[in-house]
């Protein structure tokens, strides 16, 4: 299962790569990808106690996700074999034919 952030500077939410990484260097759990960038731009670097939070969180959530799912529903099952009385096959529609 995929892991959804919010990055902590825009406030937008963002899907990383499942690994974690870009092509070049790591996916942040911070920030998304144009703020990264322009904080790898600006010399910063993200607080290492910030980014395990996140993961934790994340994880955290899609896990209560995934256990509140609701089980499959069952496919229509017809019965297996015929009524066994004449009874169970007559309908509201065969009693009025013969009350009238």
């Amino acid at each position: 299962m995929r892991l959804v952030f919010e990055c902590v500077e825009c406030g937008s939410h963002y899907l990383p790569p499942e690994a974690m990484a870009y092509p070049d260097g790591p996916a942040s759990p911070i920030w998304c990808t144009g703020c990264q960038t322009a904080k790898r731009a600006a010399g910063v670097r993200e607080d290492p106690l910030l980014a395990r939070i996140a993961l934790a969180a994340a994880r955290a959530a899609s896990a209560r996700t995934a256990a509140e799912e609701p089980p499959a529903a069952r496919t229509d099952v017809r019965p297996s074999r015929p009524p066994v009385s004449r009874r169970a096959r007559s309908g509201p529609g065969v009693l009025r034919g013969k009350l009238a």
